[in-house]
């Protein structure tokens, strides 16, 4: 069987998307990993990267592309990422939750047209329940997560739980 993963480290593939890195869950190891995609670029068109031009610090960041680059597919596969997760749905559902009437009101206002998410994140502030949507939002991601994990036959390791909840 598999290490279990940990779910901060899922929860944060999830938070930091970047163009200039691919991120990975090993399966051998349990954590996630990332790497250039610029190496993983070059080792997928066949293109070898001379050793002696990578820094000390990228020599293992190398090697770790090409055994994903070699890989079938049984031991790295990507986590659950910011386009798979529609965080303009959570904010609706985190609306459709609200009791208050004039506060549902405000926040449905901000996520009309361009600029949603800061009017949306600058109005919860504004009225004071930041906390809650972002208790929403963490239960949000730990359910997409868990059934990302449960799809994947990934174990995971609830690392975020608080004591008492």
């Amino acid at each position: 069987m598999n290490p279990p993963a940990r779910l901060s480290d899922l929860i944060f593939a999830l938070d930091m998307p970047s163009e200039d890195f691919c991120t990975y869950f090993d399966r051998k190891t349990g954590a996630c990993v990332s790497v250039g995609g610029r190496m993983i670029s070059c080792l997928e068109e066949g293109e070898a990267l001379d050793p002696d031009d990578l820094a000390d610090w990228q020599e293992a960041e190398y090697e770790m592309a090409k055994e994903i680059v070699a890989d079938d597919g049984s031991r790295f596969i990507a986590p659950p990422d910011d386009f798979e997760f529609n965080e303009y749905e959570v904010m609706e559902h985190f609306i459709g939750s609200v009791e208050d009437d004039e506060t549902a009101n405000r926040l449905l206002r901000a996520i009309k047209g361009r600029g949603a998410f800061r009017r949306f994140k600058d109005t919860v502030h504004r009225l004071g329940i930041q906390q809650s949507w972002y208790d929403y939002l963490e239960e949000a991601q730990r359910e997409f997560v868990t059934e990302w994990a449960e799809e994947n036959g990934v174990v995971v390791e609830d690392d975020l739980r608080k004591p008492g909840k």
